[in-house]
């Protein structure tokens, strides 16, 4: 099992920041894409950002330029720089990731979700 630990969420202000960590442990061999998702109440889970294991992003329309998604290979670990914060980002934050757990087998898991809240 490929267990996925999130943290770095809290409460900021409008116009802060702040940076959000997921750590990949167990039986991993490799890990390949990982992402951030998040879902507010009343909405559906919605992608955010995700990079490959070579580097490449993709991020939602709403956070260009305001989000930075960037990993670390060697620690399995994914973060998420959000600046300029608006009430609208607030919502629970999932990390995500998949890869291959032995050479023959695949994996694809989830965290457990960390709060992030804008407000004055």
């Amino acid at each position: 099992q490929v267990q996925l630990v999130e943290s770095g969420g809290g409460l900021v202000q409008p116009g802060g920041s702040l940076r959000l960590s997921c750590a990949a442990s167990g039986s991993i061999f490799r890990v390949d894409a990982m992402a951030w998702h998040r879902q507010a109440p009343g909405n559906e889970r919605e992608l955010v950002a995700r990079i490959t294991r070579s580097g490449g992003t993709n991020y939602a329309d709403s956070v260009k330029g305001r989000f930075t998604i960037s990993r670390d290979n060697a620690k399995n670990t994914v973060y998420l720089q959000m600046n300029s914060l608006a009430p609208e980002d607030t919502a629970v934050y999932y990390c995500n990731a998949d890869g291959r757990s032995t050479r023959y087998a695949s994996f694809a898991s989830w965290g457990q979700g960390t709060q992030v809240t804008v407000s004055s």
